[in-house]
């Protein structure tokens, strides 16, 4: 008798605890499951080709020498401009300030503005 006992207690323990780890295990019934629904794939961690790697490569190559090319054409405007500003204030005189003076340094100082935005990229 103490054996069937001993017997159905260990039986209980191991159905109860392996119930209480099931349910542990098991999402509430009230909150979504996480697991994905039998027609949704897990997106996988997508490595990139070498020929992705390369042409990624070649991009950036081509985007920086734009930008060299944009910054190397902006500072040349920024010289004719900074000596045509020179010019017309050399020209206007001491107490007389032009309305095209102010127009070139606006736009020298707007250019000037981009230029060092195209640097900091």
């Amino acid at each position: 008798m103490r054996f069937l006992r001993v017997l159905l207690l260990t039986a209980a323990m191991l159905l109860g605890g392996g119930l209480v780890c099931m349910a542990q295990d098991a999402p509430p019934q009230d909150a979504p499951s996480q697991e994905p629904s039998l027609g949704q794939h897990r997106p996988l961690p997508e490595e990139k080709s070498p020929l992705e790697k390369q042409q990624e490569a070649e991009m950036r190559k081509a985007r920086e020498k734009q930008r060299y090319e944009e910054m190397k054409r902006d500072s040349e405007k920024l010289l004719q401009l900074a000596t045509e500003l020179k010019q017309y204030v050399d020209r206007a005189g001491e107490n007389v300030l032009s309305l095209e003076v102010i127009r070139k340094a606006e736009e020298l100082e707007k250019l000037a503005h981009d230029v060092k935005n195209k640097m900091r990229e």
